[in-house]
């Protein structure tokens, strides 16, 4: 081609670009850019396509292409339950332990790898749950009143995931660090009108009530409600003797000391296994001695173990329950230095409960998630009318060697001499309890004040706390939504649920029919009265409008924490 020819055919092309019209290179290009872009569309539209296919099946079943929600065949489901730790328990925690273990500012706790909710908590007769109606949404998947064991508004009981599991034929177990007969194991294994009902619910978990024994294995604290009140230790209404009867009515071997405990972390685990470690709530963590008490963490593994074996020739998995109890005894306490003991205690029982379920060769979940949150906790803290500092400060919870409780509690057996007693608090209770050298007079003052009452520990826990800067609002509960966390297989609990919804994908996951469960427990002796204080059932003991003529609590209805009480 000339030099002129090509000179005038880029001038036409020039020309054609100002005006808009398309040149004679761009015709001939045009034809193969048509289908070059319909191919490209094409292929775009497929892959997306095979995208929200992949995303939609990863969602829908929680662990990718190749599983099912439930899974097919034997699997296992651990529910753990944080009583009483909210949001706020994770970053006062996490944070503690940053800086007590030298660690990097980004490392997180093992619940924090496995977060994917939010649960909103209110009970049927409140905005504020308590346990015993926090703990039954979970179990039955219903909402119930304030102080109800798996009973309905109606008075009525509903069938629990743990009986249906039973009946079904999983191996089913409750893992405790408060008394097994507290409201949230009760509810997985009992019923009755109002969680006070101690000793009845103590007699349903062995098996007395109409469907017999459900439950395979149960550790914790709690066993003064199983010795007849002739006994030592005791703190029943009547001579029943139900460590007796379980072992002789219903078939349990019985542990209930370190020693004891050790022989099982063996090997030597015979179901139904009653295990009761100490009188009332197994001591915080911060104070508990290795020697005396197992850990959280402990009864976990030998729990795992245990129905492990019971279940390696069935062609079903288990059911086991674990709360980390005192999360919620701290949150009352408003002690900051136990509660973080607490969260991390139940942090590693998690990662134990994590590591099995990943390690297992049959499917299988843990969920996680609290009953509600206790204490109104704030990392945070007004002392003054003056704009407040932007800090906390960990060191203080790291100095603290034992709980408030525990102190006060060593505080009220002090018997020298008068003159000496300011001696004692500061020297014994404060600077070498909770590490505390610079208390003023007014916070000594206030300490001798409430000696010997239940406030002694408030007072103690106030002064670690103004210290480290953390805040709360309340010595009871809070209507804060509460953390979820769960292992793969778990997708359909992410984002905010109600906490029914929790208890509905128990259900679902195992596959059992609880509405059977009610039914049949609906038909055991029903007393025909309308409404909640008359309507009962002669085997759930007595009914709600006797309890409270007894005296019996409804609007403190978590107040019985671990306090030592013989009724007699």
């Amino acid at each position: 081609m000339s030099r002129r020819s090509s000179t005038e055919r880029s001038a036409e092309e020039d020309a054609a670009l100002l005006s808009g019209r398309p040149t004679n290179k761009q015709a001939e290009r045009g034809k193969w850019d048509g289908w070059v872009k319909l191919g490209l569309g094409v292929w775009a539209m497929a892959a997306t396509a095979g995208i929200v296919v992949i995303a939609v099946l990863w969602v829908n079943n929680g662990s990718g292409l190749n599983s099912k929600f439930p899974p097919e065949g034997k699997r296992n489901i651990v529910f753990m339950v944080s009583d009483g730790m909210g949001p706020t328990s994770l970053a006062l925690t996490r944070s503690y332990r940053q800086f007590s273990d030298s660690l990097p500012w980004n490392h997180t706790l093992t619940l924090d790898k496995h977060f994917i909710g939010t649960s909103r908590t209110r009970s049927s007769s409140s905005l504020v749950t308590d346990s015993a109606a926090g703990a039954t949404a979970f179990s039955c998947g219903m909402k119930s009143y304030n102080g109800a064991i798996s009973v309905l508004p109606d008075g009525s009981p509903c069938g629990t995931v743990l009986e249906a599991a039973k009946k079904a034929g999983y191996m089913t177990g409750l893992v405790v660090t408060t008394r097994i007969t507290d409201a949230t194991p009760a509810c997985f294994s009992a019923h009755v009108n109002l969680r006070g009902e101690e000793d009845r619910i103590a007699e349903q978990q062995i098996g007395d009530y109409p469907l017999g024994r459900m439950v395979d294995l149960m550790l914790g604290g709690g066993r003064c409600h199983f010795l007849p009140n002739t006994a030592d230790g005791s703190c029943r209404d009547d001579s029943r003797d139900l460590v007796s009867e379980a072992q002789k009515r219903f078939g349990f071997s019985y542990v209930d000391d370190r020693k004891s405990f050790d022989g099982l972390k063996k090997g030597a685990v015979k179901l139904p296994l009653l295990g009761l470690f100490a009188p009332t709530d197994i001591p915080y963590d911060i104070d508990r001695k290795d020697e005396d008490y197992p850990s959280l963490e402990e009864m976990t593994e030998v729990a795992l173990k245990a129905l492990e074996i019971a279940t390696k020739n069935s062609d079903k998995g288990f059911f086991l329950m674990i709360e980390g109890s005192r999360i919620d005894h701290a949150g009352h306490g408003n002690d900051p230095a136990a509660q973080v003991h607490e969260v991390l205690a139940y942090d590693r029982a998690f990662k134990r409960v994590s590591d099995w379920i990943a390690g297992s060769r049959y499917p299988g979940v843990v969920v996680s998630t609290s009953d509600h949150e206790t204490g109104g906790l704030a990392a945070a803290r007004q002392l003054h009318e003056e704009y407040p500092e932007y800090l906390w400060y960990p060191e203080v919870l790291a100095n603290a060697s034992s709980s408030s409780e525990y102190l006060a509690a060593q505080y009220a057996r002090y018997e020298g001499p008068a003159d000496q007693e300011e001696d004692y608090i500061r020297d014994t209770i404060l600077i070498k309890g909770l590490g505390i050298y610079d208390a003023s007079d007014d916070e000594i003052e206030a300490i001798k004040d409430h000696k010997d009452d239940v406030a002694s520990a408030w007072v103690l826990a106030d002064v670690i706390s103004r210290r480290a800067q953390v805040g709360w609002t309340t010595h009871g509960h809070s209507g804060v939504d509460v953390n979820i966390y769960g292992s793969t297989g778990t997708s359909k609990l992410k984002g905010n649920h109600e906490n029914t919804e929790v208890g509905e994908f128990l259900r679902d996951y195992l596959q059992v029919d609880v509405d059977a469960i009610t039914k049949e427990l609906k038909g055991v002796n029903r007393v025909d009265a309308p409404g909640l204080d008359k309507a009962g059932y002669e085997w759930m003991g007595r009914p709600l409008s006797e309890l409270k003529e007894a005296g019996f609590e409804t609007d403190k209805l978590d107040c019985y924490h671990g306090q030592f009480r013989h009724k007699h």
